[in-house]
């Protein structure tokens, strides 16, 4: 008789069965850190391009419900809801990142477990448990599956970001075991992201498609649906299709929590986390003083290979691709001192510094990338400056401000909450919220967490 277990069923034992009481202090405030900057970046990013398209599709498509959507004023059903507050919440690519699986893991998990508990009427404690429940079952199994599955091409917040949503869904379900395999199992089968949507519309409404594609599973598992428990070891199914085969043993669930170890990145600047180590020793360098920047003749920089297969974009002319472009990361740091939002406008995008200095930003993967430095700096950079009189200085950083080892203090979190927010919302209103999530486990009930601010808002150029 074999006692093989499948990799879904062994998550959905653990997370059907988890309460917040069993979380540790220091995961909850984590996952409350999370909880806070997804939504500020989602309402940041409802006002975008993107997150307007999302919102039209559902205009046709999304039946009534309790579910907030960011930028309008009535409520729709769940899965709807889940799609359009998680394509804003990617739509600025601030998000948060976990390096199991290299994955957004937030935007997706977070819109699917708000969206449910809204139906459902849960407590802030059962939405925060919820989330939990979402965070550890999509990072242990990217934990499994090792980076592999990122470095093979795959774009895993859209292959890995169901696991997440399902999971989370089916807790504020209220979902038994065998119900939350089957809800895993159904989001799994039909799950797929390829990074050929870098630098277009198609990575934010993928984000957006996984979320409600979790929502839609965990509602179909309630009804009784069915799917391949084990679709992650099967001949045909995510490892050996998406992973040559390669899968480790799951973490040890519920005595180690991935939301503290390794914990979650919560990004300081809105680009690609791939460009944040070479802002960031760049931002040394200069801070120096040995070269000013109108001295510069090249930025040189020596980065992982996983680096230069994200930032693809040499020459940006959007937004979104300049979210994935060293040179503008470099650049527009060089000029400017930092990148905010508005950096990210076509007019800066259009200057000529801007442009002249791009050109000088050089970059390339050397030998010196062994397994042991890319353990420790995953997307680490060398960042070299060489000067006009031949003059060079040369600095290391292993993780940028905001990794989980250098995290974002309490007040770096505050100001980019607010910045973010206040995009939509009155100072007032922003403040109210950012209260209620930092004591979330303390609310009644979480349908009025977004109201009365869910106005609809003015685009902006995505």
């Amino acid at each position: 008789m074999s006692d093989f277990t499948p990799s879904l069923v062994t998550l959905a034992r653990w997370s059907s069965g988890l309460h917040l009481a069993d979380v540790p202090p220091a995961v909850q405030d984590a996952a409350k850190r999370c909880l806070i900057d997804t939504l500020g970046v989602a309402l940041g990013g409802s006002r975008s391009t993107v997150a307007a398209q999302a919102r039209a599709v559902i205009a046709v498509t999304a039946g009534a419900g309790d579910a907030t959507v960011l930028g309008q004023s009535h409520t729709v059903a769940a899965p709807a809801a889940a799609f359009a507050n998680a394509t804003a919440a990617h739509a600025l690519d601030f998000d948060d990142n976990s390096y199991p699986g290299f994955v957004h893991g937030s935007a997706v998990i977070l819109p699917a477990a708000l969206a449910v508990a809204q139906m459902r009427d849960l407590s802030g404690a059962q939405l925060l448990a919820a989330f939990v429940a979402g965070a550890e079952c999509e990072y242990a199994l990217a934990k499994a599956l090792t980076r592999q599955i990122y470095d093979r091409g795959w774009w895993t917040t859209g292959v890995l970001g169901v696991v997440g949503a399902s999971a989370a869904a089916s807790h504020a379900l209220g979902l038994n075991a065998e119900q939350t395999a089957a809800a895993l199992a159904l989001a799994v089968t039909g799950t797929g992201g390829m990074k050929a949507g870098f630098g277009s519309d198609a990575k934010m409404l993928l984000a957006g498609r996984s979320s409600e594609a979790g929502v839609i599973a965990a509602l179909l598992a309630g009804t009784g649906s069915s799917g391949p428990l084990d679709v992650i070891e099967h001949e045909r199914g995510l490892a050996a299709m998406f992973n040559g085969g390669l899968l480790d043993p799951l973490p040890d669930l519920g005595n180690s929590w991935r939301l503290t170890d390794p914990g979650v990145d919560i990004k300081r600047v809105p680009v690609c986390l791939s460009s944040h180590a070479a802002i960031d020793a760049l931002r040394a360098l200069l801070d120096e003083g040995e070269l000013r920047v109108e001295d510069i003749d090249a930025i040189l920089c020596d980065v992982p290979p996983i680096v230069r297969q994200n930032l693809v974009h040499d020459a940006p002319v959007t937004r979104q691709q300049a979210q994935f472009s060293m040179p503008f990361a470099l650049a527009c740091t060089a000029l400017f001192g930092d990148i905010t939002l508005a950096s990210l406008d076509a007019a800066v995008l259009a200057r000529a510094d801007l442009q002249q200095l791009m050109k000088r930003v050089h970059m390339q993967s050397s030998p010196r990338w062994d397994p042991a430095l890319l353990d420790a700096a995953p997307e680490g950079a060398w960042v070299k400056l060489v000067g006009r009189d031949g003059r060079c200085v040369e600095g290391f950083c292993a993780m940028p401000v905001g990794s989980a080892s250098r995290p974002l203090s309490g007040p770096q979190l505050h100001r980019k909450f607010m910045h973010c927010a206040t995009a939509v919302w009155t100072v007032p209103r922003a403040q109210r919220l950012f209260d209620d999530l930092t004591r979330l486990d303390q609310l009644a009930d979480v349908r009025g967490l977004l109201n009365d601010g869910a106005f609809t808002v003015e685009t902006t150029e995505s």
